[in-house]
């Protein structure tokens, strides 16, 4: 794998260094409709992403893409430079930004937050998001917004629907269909109508996949399906004023090849109302109030989607119940004070959300459905924030922000569970917790007047509340109960630049954080057990911990119809007080792509690349997943063609891992013991697929 590195790295920097190249070596194009063809001319299936702006990269989740097109909200992300995700079966698997997971990195459909309600991590935000019944998704790096909610100490990912007012009655719309290996088949629908008084939208989804097998030929237990249906209904009486309602509905169910659980309902019910009203007053530019209702309600057991197989720690068939409601709203002004030189954004927050559970350890005798919910813990937040952007002359501009947050939590958990010896008293039974958190932001960005390219350096501050799996779920390492946990403070710098030289387009960023009260999930920690001598436990503590390292992308359109982009990323962490390696932290990562694309159709490759990984802190590391030893690094080849038949059909095809490596991510989740399963070190990835999708656009 070094050696792989070795000969990649190279290359890379070529990529990078290419603005000594046409743009400046060679003489003007023949003529202005050239040089506009070599601009604009796009590979028409996306092998990776890019920050056009400082910190901040959009996605379109409905374009063909390679890794295969995506079919839940973490796949959609792997694209990006930073990225990881932490694979635990076919599906649902957990999105890592720059080494940070779990709640420190906000989710948002639709401005609407959902929290999952498995124990386990079964269902993180994202595994309730078809990607294409959205029309874009942003990503924005790093604690460098306060607007859309607290504690994003990693960053922010939303995905978002487009709410454009017709200025004459029309209709349209997509339909895409995608088909793979191992019985990977995906559906989506989205129709649209509208007038100048109204608009109207309903998206349907369906995707479904059998077991996969990995490069070696061995079969993970992989099966998924998940269906959605999602809703919108808007008034538009001027061309200033939106009224909308909207509602959303999804149902699945997911095999994993981590535990000894799967997933047979990710039931998701939605009900939003959206008001916005624009140009108020010279000074009020908008004022927009939301609200939002999210209930969800999740069911695992050991016997649905599997060989039921009895064992010590579950000998009966066994099912646990978790379900969470979520309401809130949020209410944003926009100023422009002095005409427009300066734009500020005032708003406030709320959101409550109640988590309850119910289980038997014997199905067939003690049936969970007769049995009552138990709330275990409430949790509320009030927030208040204001994000201002000014601009400094002709080249300067400054955006700032701060927000101060009142959370409250409270512990309904009469007994806890301690493993097969049953349960004890909780000592934190009833208790309520009350903090009161700032956060805030300053970033300048400087627009060089010599080439198109703007330089910037921010510096972020979020204390974030401790969520539900760090703070309930776990214990502490001198109690049963991990309630006193305290808040995670993050103090982050941020540099990087953004330019346009010529045939080469180039983003770097860097980052260095400091982290207070870092809440470091552990696993197989031993604890004194009475006359049994010790258990192991899984326990949250605050430890100090410290990263930083980058990500460098560019895209050199070397020839006409050629473009090559490469990208790499690298996070170190350290975990101070142990003196150790923080856990979970992804291995340095290379992407070469090169494509060659025409009016009406395209063909190109990508080459992953990712290292070694031997700095690592087993049985440590965040809510999703604990480190469980060092990783062999890999080097993945994949292929990509793409078709436009007509304007508003494409055919596009793909051979994903081509080579059948066998390998599996740093982070991703230790294989089970599963009857009729290999087990694995690791989740391995997907060996070759083969893939085909068909998309309309009316």
């Amino acid at each position: 794998m070094k050696i792989l590195f070795a000969l990649a790295l190279p290359l890379t920097a070529g990529v990078l260094a290419a603005q000594s190249t046409p743009a400046s070596t060679t003489s003007a194009p023949a003529s202005a409709a050239a040089a506009e063809t070599e601009i604009t001319l796009a590979p028409l299936v996306v092998t990776g992403a890019s920050s056009e702006q400082p910190l901040i990269v959009t996605l379109d989740p409905r374009a063909p893409a390679q890794p295969m097109p995506a079919q839940d909200g973490a796949d959609v992300l792997k694209a990006v430079p930073g990225f990881s995700v932490i694979r635990k079966g076919g599906t649902d698997g957990d999105p890592v930004l720059r080494g940070m997971a779990g709640s420190r990195l906000i989710v948002a459909l639709d401005d609407q937050c959902v929290l999952g309600g498995c124990g386990n991590r079964m269902d993180p935000p994202t595994a309730y998001v078809f990607p294409a019944a959205y029309d874009k998704v942003t990503i924005l790096k790093g604690p460098q917004t306060v607007l859309h909610g607290p504690g994003n100490s990693a960053g922010v990912v939303l995905f978002e629907s487009e709410r454009d007012r017709r200025d004459t009655a029309g209709y349209g719309g997509m339909a895409a269909v995608t088909a793979a290996s191992f019985g990977r088949l995906d559906a989506v629908v989205d129709a649209r109508a509208g007038t100048p008084e109204f608009l109207a939208r309903g998206a349907l989804t369906r995707t479904e996949g059998d077991d996969y097998e990995d490069g070696d030929g061995r079969a993970v237990h992989a099966a998924h399906e998940r269906w959605s249906a999602n809703a919108s209904l808007g008034w538009t009486p001027d061309a200033r004023t939106l009224v909308e309602i909207s509602g959303a509905r999804s149902d699945g169910e997911a095999a994993y090849a981590d535990r000894m659980m799967d997933g047979v309902v990710f039931d998701r019910e939605n009900l939003a109302v959206r008001a916005r009203r624009e140009q108020l007053t010279p000074l009020v530019a908008s004022l927009e109030l939301q609200l939002g209702y999210n209930y969800v309600d999740h069911v695992m057991d050991n016997y649905s989607l599997r060989t039921f197989a009895p064992s010590m720690m579950m000998p009966n068939p066994a099912v646990s119940n978790p379900d969470r409601e979520t309401t809130g709203g949020r209410l944003v002004a926009e100023l422009t004070p002095g005409g427009g030189a300066t734009r500020v954004t005032l708003g406030l927050d709320q959101q409550s959300n109640r988590h309850t559970v119910r289980s038997s350890s014997n199905q067939s005798a003690d049936p969970y459905q007769a049995k009552a919910r138990t709330p275990d813990a409430e949790f509320s937040q009030w927030g208040v924030f204001g994000e201002m952007t000014c601009e400094i002359g002709e080249a300067g501009r400054v955006v700032a922000g701060a927000r101060l947050d009142q959370w409250r939590a409270e512990d309904h958990r009469a007994r806890v569970p301690i493993g097969m010896m049953g349960s004890v008293p909780n000592p934190s039974y009833g208790h309520v917790r009350d903090s009161q958190l700032a956060s805030g932001f300053a970033r300048y960005e400087h627009r060089l007047s010599s080439a198109p390219a703007t330089l910037y350096a921010g510096l972020g501050y979020v204390s974030r509340f401790p969520d539900y799996w760090e703070l309930i779920k776990n214990e502490s390492a001198t109690s049963v109960t991990a309630f006193g946990t305290m808040p995670e403070k993050t103090m982050q710098l941020d540099l990087g630049a953004n330019a346009t030289l010529g045939a080469l387009d180039l983003a770097v960023a860097v980052f260095a954080s400091d982290v207070q009260d870092f809440n470091l999930v552990q696993s197989s920690y031993a604890k004194p057990s009475g006359m049994m001598g010790t258990r192991m436990a899984v326990i949250t503590r605050n430890v100090d911990a410290s990263t930083w390292g980058g990500e460098v992308s560019a895209g050199w359109r070397f020839a006409e119809h050629w473009r090559a982009d490469a990208s790499l990323a690298y996070t170190h962490g350290t975990n101070d007080t142990d003196d150790r390696p923080l856990a979970q932290i992804p291995p340095l990562e290379s992407r070469l792509a090169l494509a060659y694309t025409q009016a009406t159709w395209s063909i190109g490759g990508l080459v992953r690349l990712v290292a070694d990984q031997d700095r690592v802190a087993v049985n440590q590391g965040n809510i999703v997943g604990q480190d469980i030893g060092p990783s062999e690094g890999f080097a993945v080849v994949s292929l990509n063609a793409s078709w436009r038949l007509t304007d508003a059909l494409r055919l596009s095809a793909g051979a994903d891992n081509l080579l059948d490596e066998t390998y599996a991510e740093h982070i991703s989740r230790a294989g089970s013991m599963l009857a009729g399963y290999p087990q694995t070190t690791r989740v391995n990835e997907p060996g070759r697929v083969l893939w085909l999708k068909l998309d309309l656009a009316y």
